[in-house]
């Protein structure tokens, strides 16, 4: 178990359920509130995961990687990203589910999602998987995968400072 293969594997699943959603038009609110509801609780159960366990972690070993000059860099986008699906996914709650209104929200959120997960794994995955050891990586993939387990049906989407973060995550996370 690596986190850094947990993350990808959650990744594919967040892009397989925009996917779903996509072709579910015409179908009852119930059944897309859902696979929404799903969704959503993956989103930010599997942000404040990476947030608890893989991004503080990175600050302290990551160098930069790809296109980022530092794991600060990273990081700090990250958690910018994470606010705007988190803005995202709340915009989507605020529709008529089913309307097309709910649908260009829900496209938003797809949006603000793919081009985080893009850069995060072109970025902030491959800077910790050089970076940490196998034996870290499985230590906070147990960490991770239970967090998001026992999470995903009550996670709360809560926006964090982005540069407060960089400068101390666990008193950012506290605040949350």
């Amino acid at each position: 178990m690596d986190i850094t293969d947990l993350v990808l594997d959650q990744h594919q699943e967040q892009r397989r359920l925009f996917g779903l959603l996509q072709q579910m038009r015409g179908a009852k609110p119930d059944e897309l509130s859902a696979v929404w509801n799903s969704l959503k609780g993956l989103l930010d159960a599997h942000a404040e995961a990476e947030e608890r366990f893989l991004y503080p972690r990175l600050l302290e070993v990551g160098e930069g990687e790809a296109d980022a000059d530092s794991a600060k860099d990273e990081t700090k986008d990250a958690i910018e990203d994470h606010n705007e699906i988190r803005d995202a996914g709340e915009a989507v709650d605020k529709e008529k589910v089913g309307s097309d209104k709910w649908f260009e929200a829900v496209t938003k959120a797809d949006e603000e999602n793919s081009k985080h997960l893009a850069e995060e794994e072109r970025q902030g995955l491959a800077d910790f998987r050089e970076h940490a050891s196998l034996d870290e990586r499985h230590a906070l993939g147990i960490q991770f995968i239970a967090y998001v387990s026992k999470h995903r049906h009550d996670a709360k989407a809560v926006d964090k400072d982005p540069d407060a973060y960089v400068k101390d995550p666990e008193a950012e996370l506290a605040k949350a």
